[in-house]
């Protein structure tokens, strides 16, 4: 059960009330995974928590080269929870990463950054915070193969839940295509998986809100309440270690993957964000357009006149493009719009009359992206449109109302689509991060190392094998 851990004495308090005997501590590496090395418990004390642990930051993707490897894992204690997970009872911290040269937070860290987001929010005068809630969907399989060597290709996934295997499947229990939004069980067959997840979920400090199938074939959503920037962007590296463990436990396997089925629903994550003064809501105005305040709509015009770059952090792998394409409920569209889930930017209206619940929901991004990284990317896209009053209607971002696929030719014509591909959202960073530098949150290194780290290791390796289609297109020519 998480508990109010405040202090490294705090911390060394609940590690024996929970007869921990190893503690765990765990960082995000640049492209957005976690990574943990674990010390036994009779060797932490309050001072060795507030000393950090050394580790070699040059094995780390996006971090440090060999020759200046020496980093430190400094403990957030405000993160610790007691690991359900772990046959050894152990102890698990979220680490921010510590530069033991400059004796400062490392530049790098992916949690400094977002750390830095806030505090130039706080400093901007705008507001006092930002709140974040991701929709991070995924896909359940049962089975899952895949192999890249000189002369083979291939991945095979699998769930019994897939209509192909509607003439094997004894139950007879197949989802049709595209039909997978709410069944009821025996339909349904990961509906007691998600709960026990859920229930995982809340226990590590994450209170769930709803959990339901998706659309595609064992494909879920668990939506757990928002929280501050960095405070979301750690647990959403939480609730994907908890859904993949819990998946383990019935001998199932996650992806987070936006496509890994042709033919049928990606997994998105739309992103809600919100600003606040205190505890006063700044983007509501029962006179506006959705009830959208002014601010939020100058916070929509920094998004869309920004959304291209964006998108290098939001939609950051090849995969992405495959899911942000036409006719699958892809949100393609650079425009907002109150109801229409095609439109980049959806300003949901469930709840009218309640400054709290108001919020704008960016949906082009995907649950590989690095949380803190697309956060903080998202927060000083959205404050560089306050600052800069950027108005999405006079920029002719909508609002977009109508189903752009009933709409006339010259009309549909006139609203574009996100980029088609990551080599097109990282030269669109390239040309386009001023927003990100000048404020200090992001680095030009930082944003060139991104860039040189995605073109070389995922990009251009994709590029340059040949793929299995191709024998289907070409083999006989």
């Amino acid at each position: 059960m998480k508990k109010n851990v405040l202090t490294a004495k705090d911390a060394i308090a609940y590690m024996k009330e929970c007869g921990a005997k190893m503690v765990d501590l765990k960082f995000t590496d640049v492209p957005g995974t976690w990574q943990h090395t674990s010390v036994p418990a009779d060797q932490m004390d309050a001072q060795a928590i507030e000393d950090g642990i050394g580790f070699d930051g040059s094995s780390i993707r996006g971090f440090q080269s060999i020759h200046e490897s020496d980093m430190i894992l400094k403990p957030d204690c405000t993160t610790a929870v007691f690991d359900p997970f772990r046959s050894v009872p152990t102890l698990s911290f979220v680490c921010d990463v510590f530069d033991p040269v400059k004796q400062a937070l490392y530049e790098r860290d992916p949690r400094n950054i977002a750390r830095k987001a806030e505090e130039y929010l706080r400093s901007s005068g705008i507001a006092t915070s930002a709140s974040f809630g991701p929709e991070a969907e995924f896909h359940y399989f049962d089975r899952v193969s895949y192999e890249n060597t000189a002369n083979r290709a291939f991945y095979e996934v699998d769930t019994k839940e897939g209509s192909w295997n509607s003439a094997v499947e004894p139950s007879g229990y197949t989802l049709r295509p595209k039909e997978g939004y709410f069944p009821v069980p025996p339909s349904d067959t990961q509906a007691d998986v998600r709960a026990e997840t859920a229930l995982a979920l809340t226990e590590w400090g994450m209170p769930v809100e709803m959990q339901h199938h998706e659309v595609g074939a064992s494909q879920a959503e668990i939506n757990f309440r928002f929280d501050t920037l960095l405070r979301t962007a750690d647990n959403l590296m939480a609730f994907k270690y908890v859904v993949k463990n819990v998946a383990a436990r019935h001998g199932k396997s996650v992806t987070f993957m936006p496509k890994p089925v042709f033919g049928d629903n990606g997994s998105g994550m739309h992103v809600h964000q919100s600003l606040w003064k205190d505890d006063k809501p700044l983007f509501y105005d029962a006179s506006g357009y959705a009830e959208a305040s002014e601010m939020m709509l100058y916070y929509i015009g920094g998004l869309l006149t920004h959304i291209d770059s964006l998108l290098a952090f939001c939609a950051p792998t090849t995969n992405s493009y495959k899911r942000l394409v036409p006719h699958y409920e892809a949100p393609v569209n650079v425009a907002f719009s109150a109801r229409n889930r095609s439109a980049a930017i959806r300003i949901p209206v469930f709840y009218k009359g309640k400054p709290a619940s108001k919020r704008l929901e960016f949906r082009p991004p995907d649950p590989t992206a690095n949380p803190y990284l697309a956060f903080a990317a998202l927060l000083c896209a959205g404050i560089d449109g306050i600052k800069r009053k950027i108005d999405p209607v006079a920029a002719g971002f909508g609002p977009l109302d109508e189903n752009i696929y009933d709409l006339a030719p010259e009309k549909a014509a006139k609203i574009r689509s996100v980029p088609g591909s990551l080599r097109q959202s990282l030269d669109a960073l390239a040309n386009d991060h001023a927003y990100l530098t000048d404020s200090g949150v992001f680095d030009e290194g930082f944003i060139q190392g991104w860039i040189a780290y995605k073109t070389e290791r995922e990009l251009r390796a994709v590029e340059i094998r040949p793929h299995p289609y191709e024998f289907y297109l070409y083999y006989d020519c």
